[in-house]
């Protein structure tokens, strides 16, 4: 449960008040300011919605590896689900992954690959009657999509190496192979599956129903962060979907490049904004923590600590801010996007380690929030590209040498 110290409270009697310390947001760069007036007036309520509804409710769900549902109408209601297609501006969309990652870093990966791959892929590459179908429900929340990419035998091979295959038979796909690591696989209304076609050798992208029969999905427990989003061991064994079920604009791997390329940015925000609140619950707990008679916050290890943490919060923020502006554009390329994506999640990690180092004892329990931040920050430094090969691509990009092999 979280504790009152951790959520910056203090108690006064019967009444219970909010305290405020100077520079609450801990938006020093002013990113805020950028925004237009009416998506800043937005983006002030679904961050207050965030920080009073969801940030402490999320926590008893990550200890027990659950998915809160309820959790999920209610983000809705904020229009959470389709940001993709809301006319959003890239730093509106950005800033909202931020601040959920703010809240929980799980929910913003739920939120973050629902727009970035799910509605993205079918308002992007999908016709117009798979449009019709899945697109007003995704947008609502209320219903929900996987993205099955990543093997168990293939992750960072995985354009070269994927081995799921699909079979033309008559008025039907059939697909057969493994996908491991899904998000809400298990939970999905259906998974958007990569598989090779057996006729071309070309991979390309099926909506695979996952109520069809040989789909079958595992939970992954036992993880050590990321453990709202319900990750998956999926098994498709002869599942047959109609023709039309294949994405007409996903008839090759490189039409989806772009897209990828997007969510690979994308965690660029949710690094951001672990960082956030990694500095959210290290101020409230150095300002009310004492120790040989005074605060922590008065003690110079915990400043510098302190510091840092904002001053790597603010770098990635503004790094983010600058990446949006050149999408905005139209001239995002893998490079940048890797570059921010190892960059931030890099400097994420430290700044929670720092954290975790501030609170001593209390920062190695969910109790106080930064332990689950600790666990969460190792995920956003592995997945959609390891931090490694997220190196080698920037460093390929500008040697014009690959290390790849």
């Amino acid at each position: 449960m979280l504790d009152e110290k951790a959520a910056g409270t203090v108690t006064s009697g019967a009444a219970t008040e909010r305290v405020l310390p100077p520079y609450p947001e801990a938006d020093l760069m002013h990113v805020v300011d950028l925004l237009p007036p009416s998506e800043r007036v937005r983006y002030l309520e679904i961050r207050e919605f965030l920080q009073t509804r969801i940030r402490a409710a999320s926590i008893e769900y990550w200890n027990r590896e659950e998915f809160p549902f309820g959790l999920l109408a209610d983000m809705a209601k904020f229009g959470l689900g389709g940001l993709q297609t809301d006319g959003s501006t890239k730093l509106f969309k950005g800033l909202m992954y931020t601040e959920i990652a703010r809240a929980d870093v799980s929910l913003s990966a739920l939120v973050g690959i629902h727009n970035e791959l799910i509605v993205g892929m079918i308002h992007e590459l999908g016709s117009d009657d798979q449009k019709r179908k899945w697109l007003p429900g995704l947008e609502a929340f209320t219903q929900l999509g996987a993205f099955a990419l990543t093997e168990p035998d293939h992750g960072s091979d995985i354009a070269g190496g994927l081995s799921t295959t699909a079979r033309r038979d008559g008025g039907e796909w059939v697909i057969n192979g493994a996908k491991r690591w899904i998000g809400a696989g298990t939970i999905a209304d259906f998974a958007l599956v990569w598989a090779r076609d057996e006729s071309d050798g070309q991979i390309k992208g099926f909506i695979v129903e996952t109520d069809r029969p040989g789909y079958s999905a595992t939970k992954i427990s036992n993880k050590i962060g990321l453990r709202i989003m319900q990750n998956a061991d999926i098994v498709l064994d002869e599942v047959r979907i109609p023709l039309e079920n294949l994405l007409p604009g996903a008839t090759e791997f490189s039409r989806a490049n772009d897209l990828l390329r997007d969510s690979r940015a994308w965690v660029g925000w949710q690094a951001a904004g672990i960082q956030l609140a990694a500095f959210d619950i290290a101020r409230s707990y150095a300002l009310e923590r004492q120790q040989f008679g005074k605060e922590l916050a008065r003690f110079q290890l915990v400043q510098q600590q302190l510091a840092d943490i904002l001053g790597n919060a603010n770098a990635s923020l503004s790094m983010m801010v600058e990446l949006a502006r050149i999408q905005q554009a139209g001239k995002l390329e893998m490079v940048q996007a890797a570059m921010c994506k190892a960059t931030t999640t890099r400097l994420a990690r430290s700044s929670v380690a720092m954290g975790r180092s501030l609170l001593g004892g209390n920062g190695i329990t969910t109790d106080y929030e930064m332990g689950k931040l600790f666990g969460d920050a190792e995920i956003l430094y592995t997945y959609e590209g390891s931090y490694e090969i997220n190196s080698m691509i920037v460093a390929r990009a500008v040697t014009g040498k690959s290390a790849f092999v």
